[in-house]
């Protein structure tokens, strides 16, 4: 069943101004002025059940924010946005039945915040077919890879290659050259397999051994014995429900002695540091995309998003302290939001037949500045690849706490192009 989140019918302008805009008629004159005072609808293809059920959680929440957010400055162009939410299964197959829906049925302007990139795959053929703007939200390689279509961009947060690019001199100087990879085996942990044992290798250090885990996986001490014995540095990162047990168990095996560790914070997005049975943690590093834990040096602007989206200092929900967000993944949904405003805007989009012109404005971006749009930090969008770059951050656990040790700059994270969409036709 359609879900729709702030901002269907009765909840429109409920979420334009958290209760208060049914009295406030400056916003509401706002909207009235446009050229058309019906709303901007965004499809919102939402992970709710599945292994990615975590962050589709969050990044309901986080959208949810951001739409309040900008429907409280005036919505885009004059119009309320309208989130429309459908459950995608974390399933590549119901993922474009989910896009076909957003164009044939719900008339959406344009589709948003796809994660798992399997479904990416699975979903971007139908946007092209449907001719209707796909802006995920996944961290894969697969957009600047040019694997996919013109309709199908990542605006609002880096991709794998760009993250282990920037990570690899760090883990090589510090850690040790001799890993272990630990990853799923789909085509996100494929991404992690191969672009960080080229990014090692670039610093003198090699893989010795791959291990890839099924998905859906909930045991996992039996792939542990694949460990090498002289591996300096295992490197591991996990997806899904069993994340927990997987780390759990990955103590357990170690017990006081183990190598070097190094993780993607996706092994433990949407999980408690304090959990039992994750003590051994203490000293190993993780690659965040968003530190979760609010550093000695936070910005306004991470203290402003923290605050728009109900997560505390820690990283967890206002109300509720065991759940812990998707912090370093869910603000890819909120900068995202705002370059699709920025796009509609910068192309005075006024309906789907203005979609390619919405396409081109955006390709026109380069620089976004950090801000209150782009709490995360600085970026650059490359409009021929799709794909954004941005700093990236290194974290150790200390004191049962991630404490940020290393930001890159975006440069780091930069790399020649594959592929140049703004030449394929529409």
């Amino acid at each position: 069943m359609t879900q729709k989140l702030i901002t269907s019918r009765r909840s429109l302008l409920k979420g334009a101004a958290a209760g208060g805009l049914l009295t406030a008629s400056p916003l509401v004159s706002r909207f009235a002025s446009a050229q058309s005072s019906a709303p901007i609808k965004i499809g919102f293809q939402q992970h709710s059940t599945g292994i990615g059920a975590a962050y589709g959680r969050w990044y309901g929440r986080t959208t949810d924010a951001a739409t309040k957010a900008i429907n409280d400055a005036g919505g885009i162009n004059g119009r309320p946005v309208e989130i429309i939410a459908e459950d995608d299964g974390t399933d590549p197959k119901r993922g474009a039945e989910v896009v076909e829906k957003f164009a044939n049925q719900h008339g959406a302007d344009v589709a948003f915040g796809t994660l798992f990139s399997h479904v990416v795959y699975g979903s971007a053929p139908a946007a092209g077919e449907q001719k209707i703007p796909y802006f995920v939200v996944s961290e894969g390689h697969h957009v600047a890879s040019g694997k996919l279509n013109r309709y199908t961009l990542q605006p609002g947060i880096t991709d794998v290659k760009s993250q282990v690019q920037a990570m690899a001199p760090y883990v090589s100087e510090n850690l040790g050259k001799k890993v272990t990879m630990i990853f799923p085996d789909f085509a996100f942990g494929h991404d992690h397999r191969d672009f960080f044992t080229a990014a090692i290798a670039a610093q003198g250090g090699e893989v010795l051994e791959h291990i890839a885990i099924p998905p859906t996986e909930t045991s996992f001490t039996k792939y542990f014995p694949k460990i090498p014995r002289d591996t300096e540095v295992l490197y591991h990162v996990m997806v899904g429900p069993a994340v927990l047990t997987f780390v759990k168990e990955l103590g357990e095996f170690f017990g006081p002695s183990s190598p070097e560790i190094f993780g993607f914070i996706d092994s433990l997005e949407a999980v408690d540091l304090g959990s039992p049975g994750l003590e051994f943690l203490e000293g190993t590093y993780f690659w965040e995309g968003n530190p979760r834990y609010a550093q000695p040096d936070q910005t306004s602007f991470d203290r402003n998003f923290r605050a728009a989206v109900g997560v505390d200092d820690n990283g967890a929900s206002v109300s509720d302290p065991s759940d812990v967000s998707t912090y370093s993944h869910m603000f890819g949904c909120w900068e995202t939001l705002h370059v699709i405003k920025a796009g509609m805007e910068a192309a005075d989009y006024q309906g789907p037949q203005d979609r390619q012109k919405l396409i081109e404005a955006v390709e026109a971006m380069s620089d976004m500045a950090e801000s209150d749009a782009h709490p995360q930090g600085p970026k650059v969008f490359n409009g021929k690849t799709h794909q954004v770059f941005g700093r990236q951050y290194i974290s150790r656990v200390e004191n049962g706490k991630l404490t940020r040790v290393h930001s890159t700059s975006v440069e780091d994270t930069l790399y020649p192009d594959e592929v140049d969409y703004t030449t394929m036709a529409f």
